[in-house]
């Protein structure tokens, strides 16, 4: 690794004042550090970057006792070719919920050790899905067009109630055996990758779950944040970037609690940020990552959390990490873009941000359909769009219409299957990075309307069970997200957007002699495109390609866009 320092965290009963040895030439031990627990050890060795791959034994000694143990140390770049490779523009992200995804292993449904087994019959309990589902449907998701899986945490999450979503872990190192074993996962890797499909792990270093094993036996007093009684964060996440802030405000935001199962980790704890560091850089290398997903990024003290990513992409420098930083306005996104020009010159080090205000905007202006008031409508996006001057690099942005935290936007649209392709369209040709939530690509309901993160976090359906029209959004989906694989000007262009005026919306993506023009028509009546508006853009006389029916359309000649429907044309010379 280019950082040769190691730490060893080492549990077991009595090891304060111990001293370690290991007789190998290419590892020095240079220190070993009691925690305030008497049960804990940390031991700082250098290792020789000629030392060779394989299992050292340590030996553990103080007054009482003298103890062994193993530990194992592997030649970087033996993971996945995938490793460390990043994400960016030319991808499409599909993100899945495990559990609520396909079980395509009921042998471990329950596991004796887990407090919560299967029970489908209630919204916030866990249904079965696992990572051998996962590996059964990654040839679906090939044809969907999927280059990225983004997966909400595999890890170990033992809290006996709602244990499905995976945000309260109960050991770093250890994927959830309900979901499967480690090395079921380093296979699940392998198998994207032969596909081509990369893997972005979903890491949480702001909190815990109350059942990890470290709660009943703290290393430091300060490992995580205590108080006298129960203190939740009050998510005052604006704090951070907020020049008339209390301090008051900033300290419960980044330490009270994210929920009661959820113990806040003290990231100023030198002892505890290392692990999280090395545990992010062990999961990348050990099972070939291509990026990294970091939830409640502002929830965290923002030195730490910004010391950590610095130190992750160090090692692997072509590395992606989004960080999770759920606000409204691109001004306080912008502050936490890696190379943000903030006036307090902080760095989040982060290589990408997700696009909040993007996706709130899509639901208003989509639901605003007719010839609405002066900035309604589509000028909602426009606007949103408009504002990209805020950040350092707005085709960096992770872009969506929804998550596993937010409405569905089936949901949102209210099932209008129009609406919900011109939504489609945008994501798929809008600058950025696109990320559709597993479900979307078949438009997925609640089937009793009733909405809520257990509701709307329904289980995938199989594709043998879609009916005509799931099929057909399904097939929509392919069609356009595969098209936009081959499309230089979506993926590496620049963008021209245009006044949405009468609710119609017009943007070109543009690189070299290729161009993309897209015409959304927001209106409940048909609209006559006027060329005449958009001749910086193309010529009178381009010929270009419907790319869903293929049909030639010529700049200049008559064009009506029928009303709640996108065109997405391309121009090549």
């Amino acid at each position: 690794m280019k950082n040769p320092n190691l730490q060893i965290m080492l549990y077991g009963k009595d090891l304060k004042d111990s001293k370690v040895e290991v007789k190998e030439a290419g590892i020095k031990v240079h220190s070993v550090e009691n925690a305030d627990s008497p049960d804990y050890l940390f031991i700082n060795i250098l290792v020789s970057p000629n030392l060779k791959p394989g299992k050292y034994k340590f030996t553990v000694s103080n007054q009482s006792q003298s103890r062994e143990f193993e530990y194992e140390i592997n030649r970087k770049g033996s993971g996945s070719s995938y490793t460390g490779s990043g994400f960016g523009p030319a991808d499409m992200v599909y993100l899945i919920m495990p559990d609520r995804f396909i079980n395509g292993d009921t042998s471990n449904d329950n596991h004796p050790e887990a407090l919560e087994g299967v029970d489908i019959s209630n919204k916030y309990g866990r249904y079965g899905g696992d990572i051998k589902g996962i590996i059964n449907s990654l040839d679906y998701l090939k044809e969907l067009g999927v280059t990225k899986i983004w997966s909400t945490p595999l890890l170990f999450d033992n809290e006996p109630v709602a244990s499905y979503h995976g945000y309260a872990c109960a050991d770093y190192y250890r994927i959830d055996p309900r979901f499967g074993d480690n090395e079921l996962f380093k296979k699940y890797v392998m198998e994207a990758g032969k596909r081509g499909i990369g893997v972005i792990m979903d890491m949480v270093p702001n909190h815990s779950g109350l059942s990890h094993w470290w709660m009943k036996n703290l290393p430091f007093n300060d490992w995580v944040h205590t108080f006298p009684q129960y203190t939740q964060s009050n998510y005052a996440m604006s704090t951070h970037h907020d020049i008339h802030a209390s301090v008051y405000d900033n300290v419960k935001c980044t330490t009270g609690w994210f929920d009661t199962s959820m113990p806040d980790m003290n990231l100023n704890n030198k002892y505890l940020l290392t692990y999280f560091i090395q545990n992010a850089i062990w999961w990348v290398e050990w099972s070939g990552l291509s990026g990294i997903r970091v939830d409640t990024y502002p929830y965290s003290d923002k030195n730490a959390i910004s010391e950590w990513t610095k130190a992750v992409m160090s090692e692997y420098p072509s590395m992606n990490i989004v960080g999770e930083c759920w606000f409204s306005t691109p001004q306080e996104i912008a502050y936490w873009e890696g190379d943000a020009r903030n006036r307090d010159g902080y760095s989040s080090n982060l290589t990408n941000v997700m696009d909040f205000p993007l996706q709130e905007a899509i639901g208003r202006s989509l639901n605003r359909d007719g010839n609405p008031g002066w900035g309604e409508g589509m000028f909602g996006i426009y606007r949103s769009i408009s504002l990209d001057n805020i950040y350092s690099d707005p085709f960096k942005l992770m872009i969506f219409a929804d998550n596993h935290d937010t409405n569905r936007i089936s949901e949102v649209l209210k099932g209008n299957r129009d609406k919900f392709k011109m939504m489609l369209a945008i994501i798929a040709t809008m600058r950025g990075i696109p990320q559709v939530y597993y479900g979307t690509e078949i438009m997925m309901m609640t089937p009793d309307g009733k909405l809520g993160h257990g509701e709307e976090r329904m289980a995938m359906l199989r594709r043998g069970q879609f009916n005509n029209e799931q099929m057909e959004m399904f097939e929509y989906v392919s069609q356009l997200f595969n098209w936009r694989k081959s499309s230089d000007a979506v993926i590496k262009g620049t963008m021209k957007h245009y006044w949405p005026n009468d609710n119609l919306y017009v943007y070109f993506r543009s690189y070299g002699d290729q161009k993309v023009m897209v015409v959304t028509n927001n209106n409940n009546k048909k609209l006559e495109l006027n060329w005449n508006i958009y001749k910086e853009s193309v010529s009178f006389g381009e010929r270009g390609i419907n790319i869903i029916n293929h049909n030639e359309v010529i700049a200049g000649d008559k064009f009506l866009v029928n009303p709640q429907s996108t065109f997405i044309i391309e121009f090549k010379k």
